[in-house]
């Protein structure tokens, strides 16, 4: 496949790296990286060979958000040409949200709306002690709808009324304290941090990734009942019975590596 804002690369350890590549303006998006984005990620979560997916971006910055070209066509758009906008934005983020493999996100530099929502919807990030992170809609009259979802999935209602309200600057120790980010290291350790991350990825069961990852989204905020109970207990004994439970429970027993550890 082909892109012409960002690059995607699989290596042979079947990790797959996407890097957005408009350094220029700081990584913002125009509509052709929203369309690159989701379907790097879509083909990447459609590739049997890849188990953890990390996004960063070029240069100094990780997302600005949305470009100044954007935004002046968008002030010209209908009500319905907005709409089919939002949802294209939603789609991306649907794109890397629900995908079934780790996602990372290496936070390089600032991380200005949109790019906020891309960082919560990834399942981990890990953040240069330089980054920036803004909320900054409400400055421009506008909310941060389509993104908010992930974001206060991140960082809860409380935190939201805050950034969601003031539209502040904050900092990569803030983004920590807040539950955006997991990780803060100095700029120079972050690829070596990403490393470490993923290295601890590929030493899990995929199959079980995917179960986990399906877990959080059904399980949070579900009724404790008897339904649940039955669902948890199905789902764990299905996994325990798969050639992959079974392998990891024998490789555990036989004190050996398991065998979706080969490759990486």
């Amino acid at each position: 496949m082909s892109f012409e804002t960002l690059t995607m690369t699989v290596g042979a350890e079947g990790v797959g790296r996407v890097e957005l590549t408009r350094p220029d303006v700081r990584n913002a998006f125009n509509e052709q990286m929203i369309d690159d984005i989701d379907r790097a990620f879509r083909a990447l979560a459609a590739d049997d060979t890849v188990r953890v997916i990390t996004l960063t971006g070029q240069g100094k910055a990780f997302s600005a958000g949305a470009d100044l070209s954007m935004m002046k066509a968008v002030a010209a758009y209908s009500e319905e040409e907005n709409v089919q906008e939002g949802q294209r934005l939603a789609s991306m983020l649907d794109a890397v949200g629900s995908c079934p493999k780790p996602t990372v996100a290496l936070v390089n530099g600032a991380a200005i709306g949109g790019g906020v929502g891309l960082v919560a919807a990834c399942d981990i990030a890990i953040a240069s002690s330089s980054a920036l992170f803004a909320l900054s809609e409400v400055r421009l009259g506008l909310i941060p709808a389509v993104i908010s979802p992930f974001v206060l999935r991140a960082i809860g209602a409380r935190q939201a009324q805050r950034y969601f309200l003031t539209a502040e600057r904050f900092g990569a120790d803030e983004a920590a304290r807040i539950g955006l980010v997991h990780q803060v290291v100095e700029p120079e350790a972050l690829a070596e941090a990403g490393a470490d991350l993923v290295k601890s990825l590929l030493a899990c069961g995929p199959n079980a990734q995917a179960a986990a990852k399906q877990l959080i989204a059904t399980e949070t905020n579900a009724p404790l009942d008897e339904a649940q109970r039955t669902r948890l207990a199905k789902s764990i004994a299905g996994l325990r019975a798969s050639p992959e439970g079974q392998e990891g429970i024998s490789s555990f027993l036989e004190k050996r590596a398991p065998a979706w550890t080969a490759k990486s």
